[in-house]
């Protein structure tokens, strides 16, 4: 013990620390010390992880300082930050002992005025410029008259009345109201998903898909249309299928939503005025456009009647149109007569000429060739019809022989059935016997009739004020009364055996 304090060397007797307990109580200084602080800087790198957590540089000309933002915390950053941009960074520091390295925990940025929010703004502009989303040629054309018009807006400010007001004065449409934040850290992805919700509705289905889209804000600060500079608004707009109008803010305010939208409205009613036209400027338009019809329509029915009559002034007349045809048909009616002597002569020459070039000798020598062919052929003829004789002998006699044949089979055939169907029968009679109400009573039993119908129980006997009983041989009243005569058998039916009933 004596030698540990007679060391010569300085502060041997100070305590000594572990290396993470060192980095543990540097860490508990800094985060005692600046519990809360805010951090004005230049962003340098930044880095979002896969994990979600996010890390960025702060600086100025001398120094760096390392700050993170944890993935839980970054909805509520305010903005993201992007290289260049000056910002304002809340937050607390902390230390890493496995590095020993200390930054910022931010958990809210602001821009440092708004000189550098127009940098931020131009920048961004740039760059989506560079991409050709401002180019005139991708603009989509407004429908002229349009079904049902889809709002971006606030629900409770004075712009979606504004637009309903206007719509209503010039041509009433139907309208479709997307419910978003205009300004804060909402706007932005909540005008997103609206513009991209409208684009994602079915045409024709139970929520009509809008013709037309109107984005509207009133107006404000730089940092209250801040959410419409915003990159995620921008490119939204420029990838929606529906034409879109950017009413944000007043005429003397500008987002990067107007360079990227259709048509840019310097107000909300603005908007509306250009989605619809006015519907009594088209009214009569329409009447004076009739009225313009009908009047061209009477001058061309006019003008077309005078050029008609100017057109009959420079016809002849009907009869000497007729005139030559009628002076061709008298001179054929009288050259007629002539012409056709002289066809009958020239018939008569040409038979003359015909009948001199026929010898009787030539006529006579072909009738004797015809003559020889003939006799020729009605000897070829008796053997030919003696030979078809013959055939049709041989058929008549080969069908007689089959149809003998076909009858000795069919005579027993027919025994047999008609054996088979008369044993069916007599079977079907007994079975029609035997199961008759007649043969039960032959075994002892007797059936009980009342006032002419079927007793089957006391009650309807008790009921019953005549009875009878029925037996094997006859009926009867009960306490001896007469018997009336049995019932006789139904008659058999003519011209065939008895068909009685199963039941």
């Amino acid at each position: 013990m004596s030698d540990l304090f007679d060391d010569p060397r300085p502060g041997a007797n100070e305590p000594e620390f572990t290396v993470t307990e060192l980095s543990g109580a540097v860490r508990r200084v800094i985060e005692g010390g600046f519990g809360h602080v805010r951090v004005r800087g230049e962003v340098g790198r930044v880095v979002r992880a896969r994990s979600g957590h996010l890390y960025f540089d702060l600086k100025d000309d001398k120094s760096v300082l390392s700050c993170m933002t944890w993935r839980g915390q970054v909805p509520g950053l305010g903005i993201l930050p992007e290289e260049g941009m000056e910002v304002v960074a809340e937050g607390k520091m902390t230390a890493s002992g496995m590095s020993s390295k200390y930054g910022l925990n931010a958990v809210r940025l602001a821009v440092a005025g708004e000189g550098a929010l127009m940098a931020m703004l131009e920048r961004r502009k740039k760059a989506l410029a560079a991409e050709g989303l401002f180019d005139a040629a991708r603009k989509k054309p407004l429908p002229f008259l349009p079904e049902v018009i889809g709002v971006v807006t606030s629900p409770q400010g004075a712009v979606i009345r504004d637009i309903l007001h206007r719509l209503r004065d010039r041509f009433p449409r139907k309208v479709l109201v997307w419910p978003v934040a205009v300004q804060g850290k909402d706007c932005a992805p909540q005008v997103a998903a609206a513009i991209a919700g409208f684009n994602a509705l079915t045409p024709g289905g139970a929520l009509p898909r809008p013709d037309l889209l109107i984005v509207a804000r009133g107006g404000g600060s730089v940092e209250d249309l801040w959410g419409f500079n915003e990159e995620v608004v921008a490119r939204a707009a420029a990838a929606s299928a529906i034409p879109l109008i950017s009413a944000v803010g007043h005429e003397t305010d500008t987002t990067l939503i107007d360079f990227v939208s259709d048509r840019r409205a310097p107000t909300p009613s603005a908007a509306a005025e250009m989605a619809v036209p006015v519907r009594l400027d088209l009214l009569a338009h329409i009447e004076a456009q009739g009225a313009r019809l009908a009047q061209r329509a009477t001058q061309g029915v006019s003008d077309r009647r005078r050029r008609l009559a100017d057109l009959s002034r420079g016809l002849p007349r009907a009869e000497a149109l007729f005139d030559n045809a009628r002076q061709r048909l008298d001179m054929a009616d009288r050259a007629l007569p002539a012409a056709l002597r002289g066809v009958a002569q020239g018939a008569r020459a040409r038979f003359e000429r015909l009948g001199a070039a026929v010898r009787p000798s030539a006529l006579g020598s072909g009738i004797a060739a015809r003559r020889e062919r003939l006799a020729a052929l009605s000897g070829r003829l008796g053997p030919a019809l003696e030979r078809l004789r013959r055939d049709e002998v041989r058929k008549i006699a080969e069908g007689r022989a089959r149809l003998d044949g076909t009858w000795a089979r069919m005579a027993p055939a027919f025994a047999r059935l008609a054996g088979a169907r008369a044993d069916r029968l007599e079977a079907l009679d007994r079975m029609r016997r035997s199961l008759g109400y007649e043969e039960t009573l032959g075994r002892g039993y007797a059936v009980v009739w009342g006032d002419g119908a079927l007793v089957t129980s006391a009650e309807a006997a008790r009921a019953a004020g005549d009875l009878e009983i029925q037996f094997r041989d006859g009926r009867m009243r009960p306490g001896g009364g007469e018997a009336r005569a049995a019932a006789k058998p139904a008659p058999k039916p003519k011209g065939g055996p008895e068909q009685g009933s199963l039941f």
